[in-house]
């Protein structure tokens, strides 16, 4: 895989469309899915470190809780407009590759649609088991993916009496990375890995899967859209609850 050294800066281009369209109750899959299963995965926990927090939704959804967080992101614009936010969470530049955190620093860690995005996949799980104490809790949330696979597709088959509607599967075992116009005139980077890489570097690393969750996607998402409904029986989410090892 070839390493995009322009990536760091397409995500401070385009910082704003992901807090705006994501953030701040915008997108339905983050209200009514991803922050609800959030916040009860991260219930009891003292220490949390959010990897990759962006405006720092999470940050402030484990802070109401009474956690003393710690938010963490590669891009200044994010950092900025999270600060702006508030809500009781400290933030910080920094990368998930090189985490300045000292050992078993935190109880819980908490990474939301961000290892997709990662290269140093191997590092960055690495320095989430290091700044986890003995029995802590990595709370792991990806685009499943099935649904990151490049290429893959919505297919509309009207060659077929009656017509049909299925998904496409892009080449799902080969690690890619892609940039890609998610918008007009905005293009954001993705790396597309199997499954199994994941949870592999995730056992080289102690951390242990306790809980897998490949929920529907909303009813809110669902209804913004002829055609949504049929994406109903396809996993746009993936989460993972780990525990790290003693």
């Amino acid at each position: 895989m070839t390493r995009n050294l322009d990536a760091p800066d397409l995500w401070e281009t385009h910082a704003d469309w992901w807090i705006a369209g994501f953030t701040d109750g915008a997108d339905p899959e983050y209200v009514d899915q991803i922050l609800p299963m959030a916040a009860d995965e991260l219930a009891g926990a003292a220490r949390v470190l959010d990897i990759g927090c962006g405006d720092g939704q999470i940050s402030r959804l484990a802070a109401s809780a009474g956690a003393r967080v710690t938010g963490i992101d590669p891009t200044w614009n994010c950092v900025r407009v999270a600060r702006e936010r508030g809500g009781g969470a400290d933030y910080s530049r920094a990368s998930a590759s090189g985490l300045p955190f000292g050992d078993g620093a935190f109880d819980a860690a908490v990474a939301c649609l961000v290892f997709e995005h990662i290269d140093d996949v191997d590092e960055a799980i690495a320095e989430v088991a290091r700044v986890l104490e003995p029995g802590g809790r990595f709370c792991f949330f990806l685009n499943h993916p099935i649904l990151q696979a490049p290429g893959s597709v919505w297919v509309d088959d009207h060659l077929v009496d009656p017509p049909e509607q299925y998904w496409r599967l892009g080449p799902y075992l080969d690690e890619i990375e892609t940039v890609e116009e998610v918008e007009l005139g905005v293009r954001i980077r993705f790396v597309h890995r199997p499954l199994s890489r994941y949870v592999n570097a995730l056992a080289r690393n102690g951390l242990r899967i306790d809980r897998m969750v490949e929920p529907a996607p909303p009813d809110s998402f669902l209804d913004q859209g002829p055609g949504y409904e049929a994406s109903a029986a396809f996993p746009r989410l993936l989460y993972l609850r780990l525990t790290k090892s003693a």
